[in-house]
C-alpha cells in the first residue's frame, strides 16, 4: 500500500526552468559552472535529467541561457532547490552571470516566479480555496472598520461614487497586502501547506476550525 509521499510521487511530476543572464565575455566559464551544477543535481534523489538549451543572443552584449531541471516529484525538486550544496554553487556562479531567475512547474498549471535576482520562493502556494479564506477573513474586519471610520471622520462623503470607491481599493488592498495578510498566515502556516501536499485531516479541520471562529467573532463584535 502506498504512503501519502509514495502516492504525491506517482502523481506529480516537477520540473524547472531557469534563466541565466550571461555577458557573452563569460559564456565559457559559465559552461564550465554549469556543469558543476549538473553534478550537484544529478546526485540528488528523484532526478530525471538536465537540458541546456541554446542560448538567445540578446542587446548590450549577453546571452540568455535555458536550462530545464526534471524531477520525479515536487518535494525531490523542492529538497535539491533548499539544499546547501546548491545555494553554495550558486553563489560561485555569481561572478559568471548577471542575473537569474526560474520558474517550476509540477502538473504544469502551478508553479512559482522569482520577483528579482536571487529572491526565489521554493514553494507552491495553498490550494485555491485556503487563499480564498484567508483573503476574507482579512478582508472583512478591514472593510468594515474602514468604512466605519470614514463615515464617523466623514470622509470622501462630498466624492462621486466612483472616485470615492477607486480610492476604498487602494486603501483596502494597501492594508490587506502589507499588514493585514501577513499577521493572519503566520499563526496558521500549519494549514497553508503547498497544493500539492496532502494534509491530515486534523491539520485541515483545525485551519477551518479557527477560521471559522474568528470571522463568528468579529461578526458578533461588530454587530454590538
Amino acid at each position: 500500500m502506498l504512503t501519502v509521499d509514495q502516492a504525491q510521487d506517482e502523481i506529480f511530476y516537477a520540473s524547472a526552468v531557469i534563466e541565466h543572464i550571461v555577458p557573452k565575455a563569460k559564456q565559457v566559464a559559465f559552461r564550465h559552472w554549469h556543469q558543476t551544477l549538473v553534478n550537484s543535481i544529478q546526485q540528488s534523489e528523484g532526478y530525471v535529467r538536465v537540458d541546456l538549451h541554446s542560448p538567445l543572443e540578446c542587446k548590450n552584449g549577453v546571452l540568455k541561457w535555458y536550462s530545464v531541471l526534471h524531477f520525479d516529484s515536487p518535494t525531490h525538486l523542492n529538497t535539491w532547490l533548499t539544499s546547501s550544496d546548491r545555494q553554495t554553487i550558486m553563489k560561485a556562479g555569481q561572478q559568471f552571470f548577471e542575473t537569474y531567475r526560474f520558474k517550476s512547474f509540477t502538473t504544469g498549471l502551478e508553479g512559482w516566479f522569482s520577483h528579482q535576482a536571487g529572491a526565489e520562493m521554493t514553494s507552491l502556494g495553498p490550494s485555491n480555496w485556503k487563499q480564498a479564506l484567508i483573503v476574507v477573513l482579512g478582508l472583512y474586519p478591514v472593510v468594515f472598520l474602514q468604512s466605519k471610520l470614514f463615515e464617523s471622520l466623514g470622509l470622501m462623503q462630498s466624492w462621486s461614487y466612483a472616485n470615492s470607491m477607486l480610492a476604498n481599493l487602494f486603501i483596502t488592498t494597501i492594508l490587506l497586502t502589507w499588514f493585514v495578510l501577513p499577521c493572519i498566515t503566520r499563526p496558521l502556516e500549519f494549514w497553508l501547506q503547498p497544493a500539492y501536499v496532502l494534509s491530515k485531516t486534523k491539520t485541515e479541520l483545525i485551519g477551518v476550525s479557527a477560521i471559522v471562529a474568528a470571522m463568528a467573532v468579529m461578526v458578533v463584535v461588530f454587530n454590538y
